[in-house]
């Protein structure tokens, strides 16, 4: 049995977490006031009190004093961060309502704001190292078992053999489908393999922490079978998805009058998402724009100097749910193909203008899509649209390939900043620019387009494909 010398006293260390993230925020108040020497009264007493409370409820509400065993940092920093946020909107909002924010120092209340996060941030990093610590030597460990010898359980084997830090110790698999083996070979290390029979009993001695159900959904019954005979017992029980659940993309519960159904396919943008999205892309939209409006005028002038033809050239290319939507672009070519086969730019291309060479190498001829996101037609940053008949093309060839028009399409992506961007003369390269499309849809989240725009501006003008 591993060393978990924490469990006995988990519900002392549970008070202990909530008490800590208190002190931090009294704490941090106390220090702020006493540093600009503002002396206590009613009202700053009552606002670190709601504070705490709602800290706390808030907190309550959001499960953050779950276990984050094998959840990644930055998932835990962000509850932090938008619970504490949370807090923050709640007190502005009493102060407005009470009339009582004119008795509280504004250069308090910023500095609160913005410390304390940092300091809920810093403890959890440091509680975070300690435990890896104790576990690289053998402290503070589960034991989890297996119930599957089939490729979905060999690939959670390996998954968890590369989580050192969450402290899990596999104590063996389990199948009766394979017979009984004395040890299992996956990838260069030996486990013990044996029956559902002898599962149960390690169970009930209390030997295993955690079980995974790593078996296909196709097999219910042997599935329930399992859980039922881990019923009588404190471990706790996980159904890992097989590779079908695997590829679901954000999927999600939703209730059909009384009745549970999962999406599947569905866009991450519903609800508040969406206007959370849509302001997004008017901001940055419009700060662009006004930064870049000499940029625009300047190339304009050099596009209509430099060959016969518009300044712009628009193109047909599909937009959210396949609607087909209107691209703006500096021209770049001597020609504006726009039918039914368009011939994707390639090296040396004899099309390509000198002047559109340079603007495509850096991107530049993107410039005027910023004016299609004020229009709603694209977002500053989502998949980039294809042309009309590229996907047709591609929509037969590869599988999920339309799901990237469940978002609308972007200036920038995932993909672009990835190394994806430019000539996609084989189908590898386009499969892989849809795989990154179809995983930034499925992880989407306001600091992933704030960190693609970050990257865009650094190494997403440019590319070794882009001609």
């Amino acid at each position: 049995m591993p060393n978990s010398f924490l469990r006995p006293h988990s519900s002392r260390v549970s008070f202990l977490q909530r008490l800590l993230d208190v002190g931090i925020v009294f704490s941090v108040y106390w220090l702020v006031i006493s540093l600009h020497e503002v002396a206590w009264n009613v009202t700053t007493v009552v606002a670190v009190v709601l504070a705490l409370t709602s800290f706390l409820l808030f907190a309550e509400m959001r499960g953050l004093y779950r276990s984050w065993r094998v959840s990644p940092l930055i998932d835990e920093i962000r509850e932090v961060v938008f619970i504490w946020l949370m807090v923050v909107i709640t007190l502005l909002t009493l102060a407005y309502v009470t009339k009582s924010s004119y008795e509280l120092s504004l250069h308090v209340v910023l500095t609160w704001f913005a410390l304390v996060p940092l300091g809920l941030i810093l403890v959890r990093l440091l509680i975070r190292w300690t435990l890896r610590y104790a576990r690289r030597y053998g402290a503070n460990l589960r034991s989890v078992a297996i119930v599957g010898n089939n490729p979905i359980g060999h690939r959670l084997v390996n998954h968890l053999r590369a989580m050192p830090w969450a402290g899990l110790q596999i104590s063996g698999v389990f199948d009766n489908k394979h017979g009984d083996y004395a040890e299992l070979a996956i990838g260069q290390h030996n486990y013990p393999l044996g029956s559902i029979e002898d599962l149960v009993r390690q169970v009930e001695a209390g030997e295993i922490d955690s079980v995974y159900v790593a078996l296909p959904l196709t097999n219910e019954r042997r599935i329930e079978a399992v859980v039922n005979q881990l019923s009588d017992s404190t471990a706790s029980v996980y159904v890992v998805p097989d590779l079908f659940v695997s590829e679901l993309m954000h999927a999600r519960w939703i209730d059909f009058g009384g009745m549970p159904l999962v999406s599947v396919y569905e866009t991450p943008f519903y609800g508040l998402y969406g206007w959370v999205k849509r302001l997004e892309d008017i901001i940055f939209a419009t700060l662009i724009l006004l930064i870049i409006s000499p940029i625009l005028l300047g190339i304009a002038i050099a596009v209509k100097t430099t060959s016969p033809g518009s300044i712009l050239f628009k193109q047909r290319r599909y937009g959210l749910n396949g609607a087909v939507v209107e691209v703006w672009k500096f021209r770049s070519m001597t020609v504006c193909d726009d039918g039914a086969h368009v011939v994707q730019a390639k090296k040396n291309d004899a099309r390509i203008t000198p002047l559109g060479a340079f603007l495509r190498k850096t991107s530049l001829d993107e410039l005027p899509q910023f004016i299609n996101v004020l229009q709603g037609t694209m977002s500053v940053v989502g998949p980039r649209p294809h042309a009309v008949a590229h996907n047709e093309q591609y929509r037969k060839l590869i599988k999920g390939y339309m799901l990237r028009h469940k978002v609308k399409p972007g200036i920038t992506g995932w993909a672009q900043v990835n190394g994806w961007r430019g000539e996609t003369d084989t189908l590898d390269k386009m499969q892989k620019r849809v795989e990154y499309d179809l995983e930034y849809i499925q992880n989407w989240s306001l600091w992933l387009d704030i960190k693609i725009v970050f990257l865009t501006v650094f190494k997403g003008f440019s590319g070794k494909n882009a001609y």
